[in-house]
């Protein structure tokens, strides 16, 4: 019980704050603001192109995160990308990055879980941030990149959740999907819940799904049910993986496990 405890803290902790830094290379990107009407504010957005994209007219894939900050996740994912397209295990794509400002806000839907309030006190901005995202940011990336008609949308934690809850309620938005410890304990796990009730509703479209739960109780216990739900009654064109991860905890099964997704998701 103590574990559980201690494991259910460090994921509020984590997830409704802001990301830790780490000391990754910054790799050469554009940083330019967007000024949104759907969430009321400036907001940052960092994009990596890979090597030869100003030498060629080629379009590209996009991957959007939204812990996309130079002090968040943006480095290590645009690096990692980097090396695995030159190690030819992925094909090219082109990294958007959304600077964080009230993280919480932005990455959760509505709660009426009163157990959620006490560690994130401003929420159910999910909305406002995925009209952000598709009705503001998409059209800025088309407009200044070569882009294709694919993209994708990658996340941890309170992030992953955002990804999942994006992926379960408005799938069309994008073709592929990452989530690393998605927090499913959300509002007294309502997207895991609800499941088999949202999967009736997918499009007919083809899709990709990546996720995987680390040794955090409180988490894995619902990314192993979304499992279970999936081999039962997963819609006809979605392809997806699971990764159970009992060795990995909260904080270290995004980057033990970000090759693997990647790789299975964007492999040639």
């Amino acid at each position: 019980m103590k574990y559980v405890l201690l494991s259910i803290i460090s994921v509020f902790l984590f997830g409704c704050g802001n990301q830790k830094m780490h000391d990754d290379p910054i790799p050469n990107h554009d940083t330019f603001k967007v000024e949104s009407k759907q969430v009321g504010e400036a907001r940052v957005i960092n994009v990596w192109t890979p090597l030869g994209y100003n030498d060629s007219e080629e379009s590209y894939p996009v991957l959007y995160m939204a812990d996309g900050g130079v002090k968040e996740d943006f480095p290590h994912i645009a690096n990692t990308i980097s090396k695995l397209i030159q190690e030819k295990s992925i094909s090219p794509v082109i990294l958007v990055g959304i600077e964080n400002t009230e993280r919480g806000r932005d990455l959760t839907g509505f709660s009426e879980s009163e157990y959620d309030a006490q560690y994130c006190p401003l929420t159910d901005g999910a909305k406002n941030f995925r009209a952000f995202i598709s009705k503001e940011l998409f059209s800025e990336i088309n407009d200044k990149y070569r882009v294709s008609d694919k993209k994708g949308i990658i996340g941890e934690s309170l992030s992953g959740l955002f990804v999942m809850e994006t992926f379960m309620q408005d799938p069309e938005l994008f073709d592929f999907y990452i989530a690393f410890d998605p927090s499913l304990w959300w509002n007294d796990h309502y997207l895991v819940k609800n499941a088999d009730d949202m999967f009736s509703k997918f499009p007919d479209k083809e899709i990709k799904l990546w996720f995987a739960g680390s040794n955090a109780e409180d988490i894995s216990q619902y990314t192993n049910t979304l499992n279970k739900t999936l081999k039962n009654n997963a819609p006809d064109k979605l392809e997806w993986s699971y990764s159970d991860e009992p060795k990995e905890e909260h904080g270290t099964i995004f980057r033990a496990t970000k090759e693997k997704a990647l790789k299975w998701t964007l492999s040639k």
